[in-house]
């Protein structure tokens, strides 16, 4: 169901994850819980995956996340804002120590002029540390955004195993 390279890198993220002793939440819109369904296609990620969120809607990522209706409403859905209050969110409502989130326009509809079809926000959030964001514009069809968001969540999340030595999360991203 899933490609082996998704997988190989899934299973080198659980693995950088029990090496420095950390769990993971993930708090997903436009992949629509594919992170957590790469991970869980790798036996034994129970020891870090600690639950996913499949926060599709404006309300579920309120409700179930605590997102802001005024942030969504101000910033939208899909913006760094929100992607970060998603990641805090999650981590909040579970016992994990590392959070990612991503939000975006899959498509193929949904664009608007200040957001193309294919941009993708992702958030970190590490226990104790401040968020950050990272922003994306994929190219190609609605699979291909979905997968290039999968790749981007897990590079994100492989950073937050090295961390800073004020506790942030590190950042190789431009």
């Amino acid at each position: 169901m899933i490609d082996e390279a998704l997988l190989k890198r899934a299973a080198a993220l659980l693995d950088a994850f029990r090496a420095a002793g950390l769990t993971l939440v993930t708090a997903e819109s436009c992949t629509g819980g594919l992170i957590a369904g790469c991970l869980t296609e790798i036996a034994g990620s129970s020891d870090v995956l600690d639950r996913g969120f499949v926060t599709y809607s404006n309300v579920a990522k309120c409700e179930s996340l605590g997102v802001p209706e005024a942030l969504i409403a101000r910033a939208g859905a899909v913006s760094a804002e929100v992607a970060e209050a998603m990641a805090e969110g999650a981590l909040a409502h579970s016992h994990a120590t590392v959070a990612v989130s991503v939000t975006g326009i899959a498509g193929p509809g949904g664009a608007t002029a200040g957001k193309p079809v294919g941009l993708v926000y992702l958030g970190v959030c590490r226990r104790g540390a401040p968020p950050r964001h990272v922003r994306h514009v994929f190219s190609g069809g609605r699979a291909a955004v979905r997968r290039a968001a999968v790749e981007a969540a897990f590079a994100l999340a492989q950073e937050a195993t090295r961390p800073t030595a004020d506790g942030a999360v590190e950042s190789e991203a431009p």
